[in-house]
């Protein structure tokens, strides 16, 4: 079955949101990759755990043959990220204290995460996946 792949930044979130949980239902898992953004000079993210961890995660996901949602949600650049009042920081259904976080999305909750230390981790990712 395909991913369905959504791609959000901070001022498109609520939106592209909305979208992802109308349609939960419809997927047997639910993702949320909480992101850094890419340096336009390098093409390459700001984070070095997140590019540890996305190509272990999309392998995962590609391997799957389950209808399978992802939201990526990119926090922005390291400046943006780091302030203490960023809204994926503070917004209490989620709390990111660092990126990648990978949230699992069930019943309009969070059903479980991987933070920024282990976000590459197959077995924790296989894991997420069943909950």
């Amino acid at each position: 079955m395909p991913l369905k792949l959504l791609e959000a930044t901070v001022s498109s979130f609520d939106g592209v949101f909305e979208k992802f949980r109308s349609e939960a239902a419809e997927n047997k898992a639910n993702l949320i990759l909480f992101l850094a953004d890419k340096d336009p000079a390098t093409s390459l993210s700001w984070c070095p755990d997140c590019v540890r961890a996305e190509p272990v995660i999309y392998k995962k996901l590609e391997a799957s043959s389950d209808d399978i949602a992802l939201l990526r949600a990119y926090v922005g650049d390291r400046p943006t990220w780091r302030n203490p009042k960023h809204p994926w920081r503070v917004e209490p259904k989620f709390k990111l204290t660092g990126v990648p976080t990978l949230i699992r999305w069930d019943n309009d909750t969070v059903k479980g995460r991987l933070e920024d230390h282990e976000a590459h981790l197959e077995n924790k990712i296989e894991t997420l996946f069943e909950k």
